[in-house]
């Protein structure tokens, strides 16, 4: 522990790792890891958990606290929002986040279907031709355990506000009426395309977009490049670890 490490840093962490469960490591479920845990493949976020409350690894998880923590200290305007939550992990750190602040006028937006992923539609989104999350039940969390898992942190209250549906329909019509950070999961190229064009345009200038599948999915790296060409936008992309990457809004 640094000697500079103050209260609010060592909840932040903790919570990071809860989210995470690098604490008490519990073992995957997916196929392709043979419910085993492994440190590393926490870290980088390969897995899917079978208990813990996020599967983006600490890499991920670790950079989105620190951004969150700059749009704060750098007085950038906004709510916080992600596009596909899982059991709600992200968005239960960024909501920590804001308790460590004190910071009580701004909202987290948590949208999913809370029904998993969607069937692709390929003659409107040819990327997602091949797309397979919709056959993976494991990967629909309901909305009642995602309030739950904020519950289990004392982080459910006012501040956290649902958006159950699909992103064509819920997104155009959120309330928010600006973003410091938007943080997009939706797998899709589909999911990828609708949150970008319903959330980019209220992001603050400043503020941070955060893809999560830009490295593993192509079908979500190719819906950014083709929202960022088609409406000029020049970003300087950063890679957090090997699929999740940003950009700061000029």
């Amino acid at each position: 522990m640094q000697a500079n490490t103050t209260v609010r840093d060592l909840y932040v962490d903790l919570l990071t790792r809860a989210i995470a469960n690098t604490i008490y490591e519990d073992p995957s479920m997916d196929p392709w890891h043979q419910a085993t845990y492994d440190g590393a493949t926490r870290t980088e976020g390969r897995d899917w958990p079978r208990s813990a409350h996020s599967m983006a690894g600490m890499e991920r998880l670790q950079n989105l606290q620190r951004l969150v923590q700059l749009t704060l200290d750098e007085h950038i305007p906004g709510d916080y929002i992600e596009t596909g939550v899982w059991r709600g992990g992200c968005c239960i750190l960024m909501r920590g986040v804001l308790a460590a602040n004190g910071v009580s006028d701004r909202c987290v937006y948590v949208a999913d279907s809370f029904e998993g992923l969607p069937p692709p539609k390929p003659e409107m989104f040819p990327a997602d031709a091949k797309d397979k999350h919709h056959t993976h039940p494991e990967l629909a969390i309901g909305v009642d355990q995602v309030k739950a898992n904020f519950d289990k942190y004392g982080l459910l209250d006012s501040q956290v506000v649902f958006v159950k549906g699909f992103f064509e329909h819920t997104l155009p019509k959120l309330a928010a009426k600006s973003f410091a950070l938007i943080r997009l999961d939706g797998d899709m190229y589909q999911s990828t395309i609708e949150a970008l064009d319903a959330l980019y345009p209220k992001l603050s200038v400043g503020g941070y977009c955060v893809i999560d599948d830009y490295g593993a999915v192509p079908g979500c790296r190719k819906a950014v490049e083709d929202y960022l060409r088609r409406e000029h936008i020049e970003a300087q992309i950063i890679r957090i670890d090997w699929t999740g990457a940003y950009w700061q809004k000029r």
